[in-house]
């Protein structure tokens, strides 16, 4: 994979490079990526948070259901079905 950086950012690296912030354009470019992903979890959390939140909210509303081991059959049975029911339409289908 290449890279081509802006002239401004060659600029960037170049200076802290200079700095000695860095010892090379590759380790700047690391650093960056590292950055990154971590900015990409942090979204992820935040956004697994807010699903966290509103699930709360609701169950605080009283719209949440409880979890039993029946409960937890009847879904596994669902899922069961449903998967079924798509498995013989698709083959229906071929």
């Amino acid at each position: 994979m290449e890279i081509h950086p802006t002239p401004e950012q060659e600029e960037l690296i170049r200076r802290a490079i200079e700095a000695g912030r860095f010892e090379s354009a590759e380790d700047a470019v690391k650093e960056a990526l590292r950055l990154w992903e971590q900015r990409e979890r942090d979204a992820a959390l935040a956004e697994f948070r807010a699903t966290l939140d509103a699930a709360e909210t609701s169950i605080g509303r009283g719209e949440g259901i409880p979890i039993t081991l029946r409960s937890m059959r009847d879904l596994a049975a669902d899922v069961k079905r449903r998967g079924r029911t798509r498995v013989a339409r698709a083959s229906a289908q071929r």
